[in-house]
């Protein structure tokens, strides 16, 4: 199957990391994604069926107004992607009316239009829910009509919903694995990470997390597996797992001289592992 690219640019997309994710993955039924992001693991999978949430509203409205009309929503937002739209007045204004409405369409085709003209393909509001990226000055932003195609015709198999991961593991049965994309655990205490969606993703959040996943594992039979950056901390918070490491390349800090290669944890709670790990104490 060959490698599908996400329609949007994401801070901590799996793109590069899908061929050991599959490979990590329990066979089943349905695939559910709490954190489900741009959708790289979405898209480069094959289950029968597809829960994916987000806690991000703006992203689950277009992931919906891509499944029921892509032909208007691809249609619609390829009319931004033109010269006269490239420029930092048109950015910030069309930022300006995003911020000021609540009509989904509209809040849709400016999101994809951000995502691609502003800097980085940065998500991030302020306090008061205001998207604040600045703009990217790139020469070309790519329209990414194929992937929106893709995208549209898999959401056929998918389910989308806008809550936190407690509901969306609640709704997980049988039959179900569950990945998991949260916001990373720090490197460090020093270590400056942006808030996830409007919300802090704090240590306790992570610790939670990997609770119920334990618990979803343990308790419902329904295997889940998290990546997570590999530091002490997740080893910690994931003993309970079976700890699978890979290399990634990524740069750390902005001025790209920090770290280089840092190693993911990808931890796999299944009810196997965790009835070795209790007769091994």
């Amino acid at each position: 199957m060959k490698k599908q690219r996400a329609f949007l640019k994401w801070a901590g997309g799996k793109y590069g990391l899908v061929e050991d994710i599959q490979r990590h993955l329990p066979p089943a039924r349905k695939l559910v994604e709490p954190f489900v992001g741009a959708g790289s693991v979405f898209l480069n999978t094959d289950f029968e069926q597809y829960l994916l949430a987000d806690i991000n509203p703006d992203l689950i409205n277009l992931y919906n107004l891509l499944k029921t009309d892509p032909e208007t929503y691809i249609t619609e937002a390829k009319r931004w992607f033109c010269p006269e739209n490239n420029r930092k007045e048109v950015f910030l204004d069309i930022r300006a009316q995003f911020n000021g409405t609540d009509n989904i369409m509209y809040r849709s085709l400016a999101f994809l239009y951000m995502n691609r003209f502003g800097f980085n393909g940065l998500c991030r509001y302020n306090k008061k829910g205001g998207f604040n990226v600045p703009f990217g000055s790139y020469k070309k932003p790519y329209f990414p009509e194929a992937e929106l195609e893709f995208f549209a015709e898999k959401a056929k198999k998918a389910t989308f919903v806008c809550e936190g991961y407690h509901e969306t593991f609640s709704r997980a049965r049988k039959g179900c694995v569950v990945y998991c994309d949260p916001p990373y655990a720090p490197l460090s205490n020093t270590a400056n990470f942006t808030s996830y969606a409007g919300n802090g993703f704090s240590l306790d959040d992570q610790a939670a997390l990997a609770d119920v996943a334990e618990r979803a594992a343990m308790e419902r039979g329904i295997p889940v597996l998290i990546s997570n950056h590999d530091t002490t901390l997740t080893r910690r918070l994931y003993h309970g797992a079976e700890l699978n490491v890979v290399k990634v390349k990524r740069t750390i800090s902005r001025n790209g001289a920090g770290r280089n290669k840092v190693d993911e944890l990808l931890a796999l709670f299944h009810k196997e592992k965790n009835q070795q790990h209790a007769s091994a104490e």
